[in-house]
């Protein structure tokens, strides 16, 4: 059974929420948008996206590098997001707040600047069976680098991780653990604040990818007691392009710059370089602007809307979307963990993953085939692909009974 949230603080008004995403109200294939791939990317408010506008309209100007009227209300506007983000996050400091492209970007600058030069022969990076290619990959490059190996905490076929095992993984050679807060596949939450604990009692720093979890949880680094934590923009009602890498200020200092050029500087001299404190230590060249300009009003959309009544609305699309989905014959949800975000894989027996798809958009319902990045896990479930429903509180009931009634049909074709 899938545990409750938190009760919210009044119902939503959905529909006119709906009417705050224009690219909701569109038609694909002559049918009403029916959009189920909110962790592939979400759909963007009307608010952002004139953000993005005004900025190209009215403030365009490099940050940080100008004292004309442009230039100061373009580092005026990219500086507030970092104050939003912080705030979002609850982070010690707004200065241990990094912008990158996003959580991609993030993990590659820890796996390059952290721990590369820490690693060396022996030493082990603890990841979990459910990891994105995105916590996995930039791991492997440094141990290629440096001799160091990667270590699976494993799941159970109900995909939850088995945190007694990755407790008892965290042995003397661990220098690094490396686990998603909410799978991308699965929509299991993992529980990052007893992670984090048992990391800090073995001295072991914990990176979390956040990127699934951010736009359904409320986080609090300071609460979840991690070394680092990295989302992206995207898939929290902002810009592409735009994402964040938290980490403890002592770590931050630690670390040498990841990318060299302009901004990340105090002083440039051909004997040698002075670099800038965190975090522009950590952003050299130029930034996404808008892009962050637009994360900002992404975050103050959040806040307008209140994160409590959003979770508590998806709590209510996930437990109908299963009780739904579980009617139709022969289809089988792959990861039923008792706490999960709103994020469904299934297959049905018989049919491919990517025909359903493909037959699916042409009903107008957009939903995710593939392995979604997951290669690892997909092995670890035995199968090539899976089909992926993922909700936002911006979806119905009704989306929800249109796309399983299309299921029904497109079932009954491939049969």
């Amino acid at each position: 059974m899938i545990a409750a949230p938190v009760a919210s603080a009044g119902a939503l008004d959905v529909e006119r929420i709906r009417a705050d995403f224009p690219l909701l109200a569109r038609r694909v294939h002559g049918k009403p948008l029916i959009y189920l791939d909110n962790a592939n990317t979400s759909q963007k408010p009307a608010s952002v996206i004139e953000a993005v506008d005004h900025f190209y309209r009215r403030t365009n100007a490099n940050v940080a590098r100008a004292v004309h009227a442009l230039g100061d209300e373009a580092t005026s506007a990219f500086e507030a997001s970092r104050d939003k983000l912080a705030r979002f996050i609850n982070a010690p400091s707004r200065d241990e707040v990094i912008f990158t492209s996003g959580t991609t970007q993030a993990i590659n600058l820890v796996a390059y600047s952290y721990a590369l030069p820490r690693l060396q022969a022996g030493d082990t990076i603890l990841v979990t069976q459910m990891e994105h290619h995105a916590n996995i990959v930039p791991w492997q490059l440094v141990g290629a680098r440096t001799g160091a190996k990667l270590k699976v905490a494993p799941i159970t076929e109900s995909g939850e991780l088995i945190v007694e095992r990755f407790i008892e993984l965290l042995t003397p050679e661990v220098k690094l653990a490396a686990v998603t807060h909410v799978s991308n596949v699965l929509g299991t939450i993992n529980p990052v604040a007893q992670l984090a604990r048992e990391c800090r009692k073995r001295g072991i720093p914990l990176l979390v990818d956040g990127s699934q979890a951010a736009p359904h949880l409320r986080i609090d680094v300071r609460a979840l007691g991690c070394d680092f934590y990295a989302l992206t923009g995207h898939k929290l009602f902002a810009p592409t392009g735009t994402g964040m890498l938290w980490a403890r200020r002592a770590h931050l200092d630690a670390m040498p710059p990841f990318f060299g050029g302009g901004e990340m500087i105090r002083e440039v001299r051909f004997e040698g370089t002075t670099f800038a404190d965190p975090p522009h230590k950590f952003e050299a060249g130029t930034p996404n602007i808008a892009g962050f300009v637009g994360f900002g009003a992404a975050l103050d959309y959040i806040e307008s809307i209140g994160f409590e009544r959003m979770a508590a609305r998806e709590h209510e699309l996930l437990l109908h979307a299963t009780t739904a989905m579980r009617s139709i014959p022969g289809l089988r949800i792959i990861g039923e963990a008792r706490d999960k975000a709103p994020v469904i894989a299934f297959l049905i027996d018989g049919v491919h993953a990517h025909d359903l798809a493909t037959l699916l958009d042409h009903e107008g319902i957009a939903v995710r085939s593939g392995h979604h990045c997951a290669h690892p896990l997909m092995q670890f479930f035995g199968v090539a692909a899976t089909l992926r429903v993922s909700l936002a509180f911006y979806n119905t009931h009704a989306e929800i009974d249109a796309f399983v009634a299309a299921v029904q049909r497109v079932r009954k074709l491939l049969a």
